[in-house]
């Protein structure tokens, strides 16, 4: 299957004309599609605009440069757009489930996360992909005459299920969610209105997924070489990320080292967007769908990296655990962080009332999620200053 920027739309694309709605019917708008109107409403929400402040690997004071869990998305949305434009699919859609993958994380990134499932094991614990469908079924409150943003059913699909199926057929949890069970918002959402947790979402949504994974490769060497954490050199032995380094410092010997910083992971991005639509070509002439519910039904997801990119994929970001996400200072301060998640945990659940909520609930599992709702909510400077002014001591994340 050739793709090309100006591939029309495929037939297994998921078309607007034929969303299966929203849980509360609204007339259509004259001016956007139902899955334009989806973006809009995320990038105008409120917890769209929190993750200006929220950490993605660095704390968001450390510097104006590293990314934050906004500009992460931004990038995210990026790729998704390009490639749901090269493959004929839903452009608005893509951008909407690439918007939203976030919404639900923590303050301090993914030790943020640890530390709120840590304190919620008792209570179903915590999970930020569940909690991004939450904040658009439920705690977004924008709209007179219901909670959350009432997106499409396949948005909400696409949120739940972009890393693909949750449970099988009968119901099961299945992957990383088989030995605890469904996280109590996809549970719940599954009470409300079924989102077929045992297929595969749209190719949007897959594609939002895949672009994720691109995203992080690039940014956070990218991040990780500004400050100062390895040499671009190093990269050498790392599989596509060292031959795009060889490439390049041999056609720009003289370049200054930020410059070639910037080429390199402006290639590698080329090469893992190229790398998808030729593997996604070739499992779609192969699959030969017709419909979106064909992609759904397939035995496997039709937006994929080939062999030799998720090989890349993979040593990436071996390359970068150890000099990254577990360098010393980086894990200093991630348990620093996870401190002041767990104690302003422990102290809302005393004291519900400093969390300002209009009425606090009255049975321990609810309140527990009231709280664990509150500080997800927060941004990295918020719960720095919450911790500040509950307790005598706060670390000093730098």
């Amino acid at each position: 299957m050739a793709v090309s920027v100006f591939t029309p739309r495929a037939e297994w694309a998921a078309d607007p004309a034929r969303s299966r709605g929203r849980r509360f019917p609204e007339p259509p708008s004259l001016a956007r599609s139902d899955f334009r109107r989806d973006c809009d409403r995320i990038i105008h929400s409120t917890a769209f605009r929190r993750l200006k402040h929220k950490t993605q690997v660095f704390v968001s004071h450390e510097g104006d440069h590293f990314r934050t869990r906004l500009t992460h998305t931004l990038e995210v949305s990026q790729i998704a757009r390009a490639l749901a434009r090269s493959l004929g699919l839903d452009e608005d859609l893509a951008e909407a489930l690439a918007l939203s993958h976030d919404l639900g994380h923590t303050p301090f990134g993914h030790a943020g996360e640890r530390a709120l499932d840590f304190c919620m094991k008792d209570y179903g614990g915590f999970d930020h992909n569940a909690q991004s469908l939450r904040i658009v079924t439920k705690l977004e409150h924008r709209y007179a005459d219901f909670d959350g943003l009432n997106l499409t059913w396949e948005a909400l699909e696409g949120i739940a299920k972009h890393n693909g199926p949750l449970t099988d057929e009968d119901g099961s949890a299945i992957g990383r969610y088989e030995d605890e069970g469904l996280p109590r918002a996809f549970a719940e959402q599954r009470d409300e209105w079924d989102l077929e947790y045992w297929t595969f979402a749209s190719a949007e949504a897959q594609v939002a997924a895949i672009s994720d994974d691109i995203a992080y490769d690039a940014h956070d060497l990218d991040d990780a070489m500004r400050a100062g954490l390895f040499d671009l050199k190093d990269l050498q032995p790392v599989a596509l990320a060292g031959d795009i380094y060889t490439e390049v410092r041999k056609l720009h010997p003289a370049a200054p080292p930020t410059r070639l910083a910037g080429e390199v992971i402006r290639r590698l991005i080329a090469a893992l967007i190229d790398d998808v639509l030729q593997e996604s070509g070739r499992r779609v002439a192969a699959l030969a769908p017709h419909s979106a519910d064909d992609i759904r039904q397939a035995r496997d997801p039709i937006i994929r990296f080939s062999a030799k990119a998720e090989e890349a994929d993979r040593q990436i970001k071996a390359f970068l655990t150890p000099r990254m996400y577990r360098e010393d200072r980086v894990m200093r301060i991630m348990t620093d962080a996870e401190t002041i998640v767990r104690d302003l945990f422990a102290h809302y659940l005393a004291y519900p009332r400093d969390m300002e909520a209009e009425r606090a609930a009255t049975d321990e599992i609810g309140l527990s999620r009231q709280v664990a709702d509150f500080i997800a909510g927060m941004t990295d400077r918020f719960a720095i200053e919450a911790h500040q002014r509950y307790f005598d001591s706060t670390p000093d994340l730098r």
